[in-house]
């Protein structure tokens, strides 16, 4: 009763874990694709093996009245579940015959014989299954995500039936097959020859928990050794890699290289673009043909030098006669443009007056037409923002003022256009109303 129940008991666990098969490699809802997520892989495979199956063993022979073992072909396979990159659970199935022979009289100290010639034993074993813990002891590769090769340890239970013919016949264990329990442990290593695929070379002990399998009651439990060789294949997605196989410090080398390039080229693509950016700055605020216009405003281009031109650096056909005569700036003259200072409003962010501020600019116009003065005009901003766009900023609303008196009227080559960004604040940037006392426009007579 209790032998019926242990072999159920065994053969439902086995079927247990094949029948895990069919759910295997479930996909996650977490994204694969992205650099340092987290990954899927290949966690069950299957294995065919064939090899040697011999009575003598690393640890000997159990029955020492035969001194000859014969060799025969093993076969077998296995389903494997790994569970962490170390660690796997198998189900292994065995099958093949172990045969031991006596060839000569074993004879003792005192010249009796002890054991007969021509004596042996062959035990078939029909069916054996066992579950067994598989240890990767280590993974053998750090350039690539696939091992080289993988040494492991192996140890667990098993079930089998067997049944042994002697020579002489023993008719009171011959001609039937019993079942019992083993114990197999075992040594190999494993060569990834591609993806999904390991030549698997092993070495096991299978210790039998009965003193009968080679049909002799020596009153020591019997044992056997299988050396096989096979291969291994990792079932699911083909594109995932096989979990014991995976090598987590070459994919990292592997990942890191992959970023550092990326960020080196994004590096290298931001200081093209920042260069490409300061020569076109220099470019639009320049002046090539000297005529007070920056080049962005100027839409007239190659005027002759000492031309007098309007505020878009073309030409002015009718100049006004130039008289020249003692300046003197009175208190008037700077409260004109201390008006057309506090009226002065542009664009957010941008270089476009707003025509509330007209009326106080034209008045300005007119006192440069009349008393011929000259004019400085200096834009400043906040810190708000980069240095360089600022830059840009105050020198295009001075530029903005300029060629907008210079449409008024006033003399272009009298006013000067200057832009100092937030160089030479005149409050604090800390708060709001100090960066808008250091957003301004000076004007400045003489």
């Amino acid at each position: 009763m209790n032998t019926s129940i242990t072999k159920s008991t065994m053969l439902v666990a086995l079927l247990g874990l094949s029948s895990q098969l069919f759910a295997q490699d479930t996909p996650t809802t977490t994204s694969t694709t992205g650099r340092f997520s987290p990954k899927e892989f290949r966690t069950w495979s299957i294995g065919v093996h064939g090899g040697l199956l011999t009575p003598r063993t690393i640890f000997g022979n159990s029955n020492h009245q035969f001194q000859t073992p014969v060799e025969h072909i093993g076969y077998g396979g296995y389903i494997k579940k790994q569970i962490l990159p170390q660690l796997g659970i198998q189900a292994d199935f065995l099958a093949g015959k172990v045969e031991e022979l006596r060839i000569a009289n074993g004879v003792d100290a005192a010249g009796n014989t002890t054991y007969a010639a021509n004596t042996g034993y062959k035990t078939n074993i029909q069916w054996s299954g066992a579950l067994s813990a598989v240890w990767n002891v280590a993974n053998i590769n750090i350039n690539n995500e696939n091992a080289v090769i993988i040494p492991y340890l192996k140890a667990g239970a098993g079930y089998m039936s067997s049944g042994a013919t002697t020579m002489p016949a023993n008719t009171q264990d011959a001609g039937y097959y019993r079942e019992g329990w083993f114990v197999p442990v075992g040594a190999g290593f494993k060569l990834g020859v591609a993806k999904g695929i390991n030549v698997d070379l092993g070495y096991d002990v299978n210790f039998v928990k009965s003193a009968k399998f080679d049909g002799v009651n020596s009153g020591t439990n019997d044992r056997f050794a299988y050396a096989h060789a096979g291969l291994e294949f990792a079932l699911g997605n083909k594109e995932k890699p096989q979990l014991q196989n995976y090598s987590s410090l070459a994919n990292l080398r592997q990942q890191s290289a992959e970023e550092s390039a990326e960020l080196r080229r994004a590096l290298s693509t931001a200081e093209q673009n920042a260069q490409r950016d300061r020569e076109q700055y220099a470019k639009d605020l320049g002046d090539d043909d000297n005529d007070g216009v920056a080049n962005k405003f100027d839409k007239c281009p190659g005027t002759p030098s000492g031309t007098v031109v309007d505020g878009s650096g073309c030409p002015i056909k009718v100049q006004r006669e130039i008289i020249k005569e003692t300046k003197v700036i009175t208190e008037e003259d700077r409260k004109v443009v201390r008006d057309a200072i506090s009226n002065l409003e542009f664009d957010l962010g941008k270089s476009t007056i707003r025509s509330k501020s007209y009326a106080t600019l034209n008045r300005v116009a007119g006192l440069l037409v009349d008393k011929n003065f000259s004019l400085k005009l200096a834009g400043h901003t906040d810190n708000t923002g980069g240095r360089e766009l600022n830059l840009r900023l105050s020198k295009d609303r001075a530029e903005s003022v300029k060629a907008y008196l210079v449409s008024q009227g006033a003399n272009a080559s009298r006013i000067e256009a200057t832009g100092y960004g937030p160089d030479q604040p005149i409050a604090t940037n800390k708060t709001a109303a100090g960066r808008q006392q250091n957003r301004r426009v000076e004007f400045t007579l003489y």
